[in-house]
């Protein structure tokens, strides 16, 4: 029997709408290969519309929002995510491919406790006043929003990622305008008519379709006071550079190629039980995935006999099979990339030393991977994968750890595993990333920041900062006569 494919539209000032050129994609489920829905495809002039309505939003009734109202509605969002979290759950591990019991534990309690932190931070956002600096004057400091948001959220964690950039922007008072990724843009939809009613029409909009045009058009746009984006490198880069002819801000955050950093006398056992979480959670498509794991020479060979094994128990399956552990990479384009990488590793003389290939069947399913006999500049250890593959090296001493650890492009995230408290705190101070976690791998907080160094990007998501990337700073000097 056919599958319904049910037809969406896009979110624009507080309305439901069709793309201007009636032109629509489909949208595939990853882990059977089939269509599921079909989305509007944005234009240039879509972009105008949501533009439009997220300025005049911000004019007429957003700027005069007090952090009370503002935090009011966000936590109203957070309960009703609570009161829907079956059903979010649902669309997103059938739109992503990924497996509905872990989305279910440990995707969706994060995000409502997200909003509701950004929502705490709407009243803890303020300027300070200054004092006298000039005989005479008074000198005050004003937080004051940007105005209009463009987000363009990924494909990875599509409802995730959307409230780490609509949940600190809104709270300082700016309007949005969400691009989920062309891929998986469902919960996106499913979150704005959540939240419909609880903000003024035109705070709160949401388009759909490619990076080009409606990506590249809302970077383009002049009203649009800030980008924030959560991709690749390249992608980045054009959008630094598109960005630059209206002299917008960027925040971005590019992905990462994290290293797990072994010394001989650590907990051997934790640390490949965090490898099998961390380096193939969600198949291993998250920008901090433990995909660099860097052992001492002492325990390289342990690590492995532990770490095969665990990896090889790993159970994949489709989204909602029991005891699925792990499910299907997002589409055929992300499984031929990478397939790609590991079948050029491999003709470069590395060894697999379990899986290495796609599965067979239907949807788009690859085998956890571990992959050894790799070198500094291998492809496989300098370039992100975005798959379910650890690279694992063998160094002799802590200077070769490091140099390796700091040797690529990427700055994201980073782990030291160690007994030894000073070489702990040596390494966490010389390696060159947002964040690195000691003797674990992973774990994250709304408290504290999430960002990149070097080409993983500037800015920061969760914590205080991330509200105030939304904000801008404003001097203001009174006379006193």
């Amino acid at each position: 029997m056919a599958t319904t494919v049910k037809h969406h539209q896009m979110f624009i000032g507080g309305e439901w709408v069709d793309g201007s050129e009636d032109e629509s994609q489909p949208i595939v489920g990853p882990a059977t290969g089939q269509v599921i829905a079909e989305v509007p495809k944005a234009t240039a002039r879509d972009v105008d519309r949501a533009v439009a309505a997220a300025k005049r939003a911000f004019e007429e009734t957003w700027l005069d929002s007090t952090p009370k109202d503002r935090m009011d509605a966000l936590l109203k969002l957070a309960d009703r995510i609570d009161e829907h979290a079956e059903e979010l759950g649902r669309i997103e591990a059938e739109n992503v491919g990924k497996v509905y019991s872990l989305t279910m534990s440990d995707e969706l309690p994060v995000i409502s406790d997200n909003l509701r932190f950004f929502a705490g931070g709407a009243r803890f956002l303020e300027g300070r006043a200054a004092g006298e600096y000039v005989k005479g004057f008074t000198s005050i400091l004003r937080r004051e929003p940007i105005g209009v948001a463009g987000l363009i959220a990924p494909w990875n964690y599509p409802l995730y990622m959307s409230v780490w950039k609509i949940g600190p922007a809104l709270a300082a008072g700016n309007c949005v305008v969400l691009k989920p990724s062309e891929w998986t843009p469902l919960t996106a939809l499913r979150l704005a008519e959540l939240a419909a009613d609880l903000f003024p029409p035109g705070v709160f909009n949401v388009l759909t379709g490619d990076g080009v045009p409606a990506g590249e058009a809302i970077v383009r746009h002049k009203d649009v006071g800030i980008v924030s984006l959560t991709g690749d490198v390249d992608t980045g880069k054009i959008i630094s550079r598109t960005a630059a002819d209206t002299l917008k801000r960027v925040h971005l955050e590019l992905g990462g190629k994290a290293p797990v950093v072994i010394f001989d006398d650590a907990d051997l056992s934790s640390a490949a039980e965090w490898i099998k979480t961390a380096g193939y959670f969600n198949s291993g498509q998250d920008c901090t995935a433990a995909t660099r794991v860097l052992a001492g020479s002492g325990v390289y060979d342990k690590l492995l006999s532990d770490l095969v094994p665990m990896v090889q128990s790993i159970k994949v399956g489709g989204p909602f099979e029991e005891g699925s552990e792990m499910g299907s990479v997002v589409s055929k384009e992300q499984l031929e990339r990478v397939t790609g990488f590991v079948d050029r590793a491999r003709k470069d003389g590395a060894e697999v030393l379990t899986g290495g290939a796609p599965l067979r069947g239907d949807g788009y399913f690859y085998q956890p991977t571990v992959v050894t006999g790799v070198t500094q500049d291998s492809e496989i250890v300098q370039r992100e994968v975005f798959g379910p593959v650890v690279t694992v090296q063998r160094f002799d001493d802590e200077d070769q750890a490091l140099a390796w650890a700091n040797g690529v492009d990427y700055g994201l995230a980073a782990s030291v595993w160690t007994r030894d408290v000073g070489r702990a705190l040596r390494m966490a101070r010389r390696m060159q990333f947002g964040t690195v976690w000691i003797n674990t791998h992973i774990p994250m907080t709304p408290e504290m920041p999430h960002g990149g160094y070097k080409q993983s990007g500037h800015g920061k998501d969760m914590s205080i900062y991330s509200i105030e990337e939304y904000t801008n700073i404003k001097h203001v000097m009174a006379s006193l006569d």
